[in-house]
């Protein structure tokens, strides 16, 4: 599978502070490519450099195996930002401005990328009486102009209700179907983890990991266990397994072993005779968020 967007070792500081640090990985054509990470550890910034918003201090990146240019750049549609619609303007027109504005695509186009969000039937209807998620579906109609192949989205669902977040989620699964490839910087992991191909995970500008979706997240069994006192139970739970993490927002702690190897009774008994009663005790199917989660708290 070939690469729309190979990135090597790129490098940016904001004074004192570096942002990224050599950070390498490649996009397969036809994917959606998930960039995740905590507030501060990135993502919008790598976004604004591969969209030449931001010149790296080091590094360099190409485009369909070619090095960037402008005439490359009309291939990649991007929402880094929603776009200032007019309230009191309808869809269709609110899209002319914004064709006429950035000169891509034609006006025929409009109807198309109506479509493709769904959004024709409410083409003639003012920005004003949209949901939330109608809205970022205009924006990235907005996107859509020019018939890019690639789209690159800064948290498309950022801000939306659960019904908007399903709109997002269903809509760049159909893009990818359609032949889009999708770029998507994102700090919600479950809805990540229902659409992307693809992941790449950052922290405070440093690559911890990055693959097939199915790669990442390898095959283990995880345990999540809960008592009275965390940091003895993560104790013993290291006894046990290499890979212990103590989440204080759910008063929890994670262990993961090899698939098939994690017997709640022999962890329970365990537990019980090292002095310490559990009050919560689940075997989990491994999921990005708990891989997420193991990574940004265990690197350094």
């Amino acid at each position: 599978m070939s690469s729309v967007l190979s990135l090597q070792n790129i490098t940016k500081y904001y004074g004192q502070v570096r942002a990224l640090n050599n950070v390498s990985f490649d996009v397969p054509e036809g994917s959606v490519f998930g960039i995740l990470g905590p507030n501060g550890s990135g993502k919008t910034t790598l976004l604004s450099i591969i969209l030449d918003v931001l010149k790296a201090n080091a590094g360099t990146f190409s485009w369909f195996g070619q090095p960037n240019s402008p005439e490359l750049r009309k291939k990649i549609g991007s929402l880094l930002e929603t776009p200032n619609f007019y309230h009191y303007l309808s869809a269709t027109d609110n899209l002319k401005i914004t064709q006429a504005i950035s000169g891509r695509g034609a006006t025929s186009d409009i109807d198309d990328v109506l479509k493709k969000v769904n959004l024709y039937e409410r083409r003639k209807s003012s920005f004003k009486t949209y949901s939330l998620g109608m809205k970022q579906r205009l924006a990235i109609a907005a996107a859509l102009l020019g018939a890019p192949q690639v789209l690159v989205l800064d948290e498309p669902t950022n801000g939306l209700d659960p019904v908007g977040i399903a709109e997002i989620r269903h809509l760049i699964v159909n893009l990818k179907n359609q032949g889009h490839t999708v770029i998507m910087a994102s700090h919600l992991l479950d809805e990540v983890e229902k659409v992307c191909t693809h992941v790449a995970i950052l922290k405070t500008g440093n690559l911890l990991t990055t693959g097939n979706v199915e790669e990442v997240l390898t095959d283990e069994d995880v345990v999540e266990a809960g008592a009275s006192d965390l940091e003895l139970l993560s104790g013993i739970l290291q006894q046990i397994s290499k890979n212990v993490t103590i989440n204080h927002e759910s008063n929890t702690v994670f262990a993961a072993f090899p698939k098939g190897t994690a017997h709640l009774d022999e962890i329970n008994s365990l537990c019980f005779h090292k002095g310490i009663v559990l009050n919560h005790l689940l075997l989990k199917k491994k999921r990005l968020e708990t891989k997420f989660f193991e990574l940004t708290n265990n690197e350094t």
